[in-house]
């Protein structure tokens, strides 16, 4: 099949070809990770680490595909998690453990500090409630707020108004004078979704003015997520310069913890139309769903795209692709095509790695897409995993 990763635009498809991802190898509705695809954003971000000197881990909230953690390994220090399922998969991953929740359940404390290198914490009260049970085993961090929102969907902004995420300069700056987080060695902040390194840069001003004094008695500063960093217009030289600001001006070890970098423009959603409802307009039902199997599509929302589709209109034939389940507001989207779509025809979505296997759900009884890996430059096709009833049934009661 050769490998089609030079045709720059097949990038949001994870560098597969319509030829390959119709082959009767990979069953529908499954989501199809190139490795090829995803060692190029693994070297992205190894040259960012070896130019900087700072370190990476993959945040499992955005990609937690544990087929591919032999490879990820290769590339990246470690993983971040936020609860304590992630954290046992991270250390799966192997190297550093960090972990993070916006709350901490007590019967589950002590075992992710046996797990975790850095344990975050929310807010100054967290802090004090647990800090007693996890200095000496483990590094102590605190999640802040630096008041400085570069977010464009509310939804996704952590720095929005009233936020539950991060603790601000007037809870922490009282706490800190009074000697009340002691064996605290690090702070943690994340601001950004899918945001270029101008965004971090401006972020980072107002983290030094709230909290410049404390941070030169850290040891490290986490940046989060959120960095598109594999994106080809990413400034890399940029990142490098905050990067190395905060290492100069601060001594510290700078932690990075992108998941969608990881896995951005990696895999496809392949589906297959299941029957046509002709209408006003005419409805194509697929085997995968926007609510079950791409919930961002909804949430978010946003529009994914669509090998050989267009626009509504800017081809002959436009669709409205609806999804399997009885939720009627169960719609991907509307795109056009250059011939009538029918029954057993497969529709590819792109960019579908990051964000879908995290957050599908069998809603209705649907099974979850199967998981399949290939390689474009030797066309082996692997699948993974696919799920049936027991997976369904075993979630519920």
């Amino acid at each position: 099949m050769g490998s089609p990763m030079a045709d720059r635009g097949l990038r949001a498809f994870g560098g597969l070809t319509r030829e390959f991802l119709t082959c009767d190898a990979i069953p529908s509705p499954a989501f199809v990770v190139n490795e090829v695809a995803l060692r190029r954003n693994l070297s992205v971000l190894r040259g960012v680490m070896d130019r900087s000197g700072c370190r990476i881990i993959q945040a499992l909230k955005g990609f937690s595909m544990w087929s591919t953690f032999p490879i990820a390994r290769q590339y990246l220090v470690g993983a971040a998690a936020s609860s304590l399922n992630e954290a046992k998969l991270a250390a799966e991953f192997g190297g550093e453990v960090h972990t993070y929740a916006p709350a901490y359940l007590e019967h589950e404390f002590d075992e992710i500090c046996a797990l975790s290198h850095h344990v975050v914490f929310n807010s100054v009260g967290e802090f004090k409630r647990f800090a007693d049970r996890a200095v000496g085993k483990t590094q102590l961090g605190l999640r802040v707020n630096p008041q400085h929102s570069e977010g464009h969907t509310a939804l996704y902004d952590p720095c929005s108004p009233g936020s539950r995420l991060g603790a601000i300069e007037a809870h922490v700056r009282p706490a800190w004078d009074a000697g009340e987080l002691a064996g605290m060695t690090g702070l943690h902040m994340h601001t950004l979704c899918e945001q270029n390194s101008d965004a971090l840069e401006r972020t980072v001003v107002a983290l030094r003015t709230r909290f410049g004094d404390i941070l030169r008695e850290m040891d490290w500063i986490n940046l989060g997520g959120g960095h598109h960093i594999t994106r080809e217009d990413y400034d890399e030289a940029r990142l490098e310069r905050v990067i190395k600001g905060l290492q100069d001006d601060y001594g510290l070890v700078v932690y990075l913890e992108p998941g969608e970098a990881v896995a951005l423009n990696t895999g496809v959603l392949v589906s297959t139309v299941l029957d046509v409802i002709e209408g006003e307009p005419d409805i194509a039902m697929l085997d995968t769903s926007a609510t079950a199997h791409m919930p961002d599509v909804l949430e978010m929302p946003y529009r994914p795209q669509l090998l050989d589709a267009g626009e509504p209109g800017e081809k002959t034939f436009t669709y409205k692709l609806g999804g399997l389940t009885c939720l009627a507001g169960d719609f991907v989207g509307s795109w056009s095509f250059d011939t009538p779509l029918k029954r057993g025809d497969r529709l590819i979505f792109g960019d579908m790695a990051h964000y879908t296997m995290v957050k599908t759900s069998t809603f209705n009884g649907v099974n979850l897409p199967s998981i399949v890996l290939a390689n474009s430059d030797t066309g082996d096709i692997r699948v993974v995993r696919t799920f049936g009833y027991d997976d369904f049934k075993n979630r519920l009661s």
